[in-house]
């Protein structure tokens, strides 16, 4: 694999070339401070301030300190070490604000490769959905899955000379409720040819995606030879789509051709063995059975991170929580 290769697939270079077939996108360079902030091992967990106050987590009901069993003993490491303040980036702020305003006032995030998908769990919703810049860092800021393009990105080039791009970019793509992750599919070029479709979503069956396999299929391979096949300059690549209910598909992404790409329903050994030259080499897996599911990695949420204590914004959510919950279950004569 060779560094032009990897760089292709970077979101900035592909997405004015196919803005008109891909979701609605607005880029940012990055700053070189909030670069630096992302690095993991450069700063402590602090999320950014936010000058419009809006906060990505629960604050705490009462203070630490207005505790009555709150105190520090001289000498403390409280009193000894001023804590570290938190940064500001009011400029890139204001900037990601209006982009959010105008894609509708929701986004999902990703940089020049990769989406912090494995940090959905700590967002309030569950999911990459972003309102504010605030949400935006803080699942940046979480996410192990951007190191790779912070540090790793040409990893597996044999013409590597550097670990990043001079360019880092945030992505910010529009969000769509109805998005169904059953409909996106990872596509497989090998020699300028569509090899191999696998359906994304690995860890669920999903009947009626087997119904409509053969509609889809034909969807994918008539949008590839119409918007992909020549255009998209590498000769070995993958790229990812989704199928709107109407039938419509849409391109979300491209990949290169193995190194940091799961295979999902193929393997890399399967898929370096196909041959370039058979034209009838192709298919088209789903899953097509329960017994066919591949569980995914499951992201734990780290138990430190899920303050439950008395007065914390968590401790109040889940009493709120417990209480809608005990009015919705109520029979109508105690609603009375």
């Amino acid at each position: 694999m060779k560094v032009e290769d990897v760089n292709r697939c970077q979101i900035q270079e592909w997405y004015p070339k196919f803005k008109s077939i891909s979701l609605k996108t607005i880029l940012h360079e990055l700053p070189e401070s909030f670069i630096q902030y992302l690095d993991k091992d450069s700063v402590p967990f602090l999320l950014p301030v936010s000058m419009s106050s809006e906060d990505a987590l629960p604050n705490r009901v009462h203070k630490p300190e207005d505790e009555e069993d709150f105190e520090v003993s001289e000498g403390s490491d409280d009193e000894s070490e001023p804590a570290p303040q938190p940064p500001c980036f009011p400029e890139l702020e204001m900037k990601i604000s209006k982009s959010i305003e105008s894609l509708g006032g929701a986004v999902f995030p990703k940089l020049n490769w990769s989406s912090p998908k494995d940090s959905a769990w700590i967002s309030s919703t569950g999911t990459l959905k972003c309102s504010s810049f605030s949400d935006i860092a803080l699942l940046l800021r979480s996410s192990d899955s951007i190191v790779h393009d912070l540090s790793h990105a040409y990893d597996s080039c044999t013409d590597k000379t550097l670990s990043r791009p001079q360019q880092l970019y945030l992505a910010l793509r529009k969000w769509y409720p109805s998005f169904r992750s059953e409909m996106e599919f990872r596509c497989f070029v090998r020699g300028e040819r569509l090899v191999r479709i696998s359906q994304r979503e690995v860890t669920a069956y999903y009947p009626a995606l087997v119904e409509s396999k053969d509609n889809i299929e034909e969807l994918i391979l008539y949008f590839f030879l119409k918007n992909i096949d020549g255009r998209f300059k590498s000769e070995n690549y993958t790229f990812d789509i989704y199928v709107t209910t109407d039938g419509r598909v849409k391109l979300l992404d491209f990949n290169p051709w193995g190194a940091f790409t799961l295979p999902l329903l193929f393997t890399w050994e399967e898929l370096e063995r196909l041959s370039i030259e058979k034209d009838d080499d192709f298919e088209f897996r789903i899953v097509e059975s329960k017994c066919a599911v591949r569980p995914g990695l499951k992201t734990a949420v780290p138990y430190d991170y899920l303050d439950t204590s008395a007065g914390s914004g968590w401790d109040q959510f889940l009493r709120n929580a417990n209480e809608e919950l005990q009015r919705q279950t109520r029979s109508p004569e105690e609603k009375q």
